[in-house]
């Protein structure tokens, strides 16, 4: 039997309520601690050695591990990806929300 989906998706949802782009944040955020974290059982860092590579403090590696925390910079974000051998990478992409908008505006003119 084929399900049909009711009513709107979540993004949807969220954007409706506001809180797409805190919800999104958190989201990446959470990804971006995780990755790390993995990075950094794989090549069997201790936080206390994370920092040391990072040349910062311990509670500076356990705010970029917690997933609530989403004051990391760029610059803390480059130094953990370097002591682990990794590189960053950042991109700006269209947002496909606005570009419907301004496609379904369109329509309507």
């Amino acid at each position: 039997m084929k399900k049909k989906n009711i009513g709107s998706s979540l993004d949807s949802l969220l954007r409706e309520e506001g809180t797409y782009e805190e919800v999104s944040a958190a989201a990446i955020k959470r990804v971006l601690a995780r990755q790390v974290e993995a990075a950094m059982k794989e090549k069997h860092l201790s936080k206390a050695e994370m920092a040391r590579r990072m040349r910062t403090s311990r509670p500076t590696v356990y705010r970029l591990l917690d997933p609530a925390e989403r004051g990391a910079t760029l610059d803390t974000l480059e130094r953990a990806s370097a002591a682990l051998g990794l590189d960053l990478q950042i991109r700006l992409v269209p947002a496909v929300h606005r570009r419907r908008r301004r496609q379904l505006g369109r329509r309507a003119a």
